[in-house]
């Protein structure tokens, strides 16, 4: 599932250049080699990088997810305005505000750009033809799991950035941090 640089004529100055204009709506996903990003209401892999990665990136901004990626948090995130989206007209979610669309959640974000569409799957298919910038957490192993990121047109996307790392362990594998510009304008 990892999307990889293609082999086009950039320099490598270009390939690593932050994108043209600052994100406005973005991807964050941690996603396994066979595009496995969840499992039992949770994450298949415990990596405490990608978890200070995600609150880096997303403190002070809007975090959108659908109301499943809700029911697996303990609590709001901290610092950040939770926005679930959700068909269900009578839900209630304490400390987050619900809305029934992402075109609703988009009109209700008042923090600072970008905002973050955090999963689950069904709503990242619905955010992904409109975002501008993934940050994927790229791990280069497979896991089991029932939930997948939506394939990805990876001639779409252009990598802007990728930091190799490695889990140490008995347990461990290499991953990287990308940032993914998209290469034409998201749709609308």
């Amino acid at each position: 599932m990892a999307l990889r640089s293609q082999q086009a004529q950039e320099s490598p100055a270009e390939a690593s250049a932050s994108p043209p204009h600052p994100p406005r709506f973005a991807l964050i996903f941690a996603v396994a080699r066979n595009g496995t990003i969840g499992r039992d209401g949770g994450l298949p892999w415990r990596l405490p990088e990608d978890l200070k990665r995600f609150r880096a990136l997303t403190v002070g901004h809007a975090v959108i997810m659908g109301r499943r990626t809700w029911a697996s948090l303990p609590r709001a995130l901290p610092e950040r305005q939770n926005i679930v989206v959700t068909r269900d007209r009578g839900f209630i979610a304490r400390e987050a505000d619900v809305v029934h669309s992402l075109d609703a959640a988009l009109a209700r974000v008042s923090r600072p750009l970008p905002a973050f569409c955090i999963g689950g799957a069904e709503l990242a298919s619905v955010a992904l033809p409109r975002a501008d910038t993934l940050y994927l957490t790229e791990i280069d192993r497979d896991f089991t799991g029932e939930v997948a990121l939506p394939p990805i047109d990876r001639t779409q996307w252009r990598e802007v950035s990728r930091e190799p790392r490695r889990l140490e362990g008995d347990d461990g594998f290499d991953f990287a941090f990308v940032t993914y510009a998209r290469t034409r304008p998201p749709d609308a």
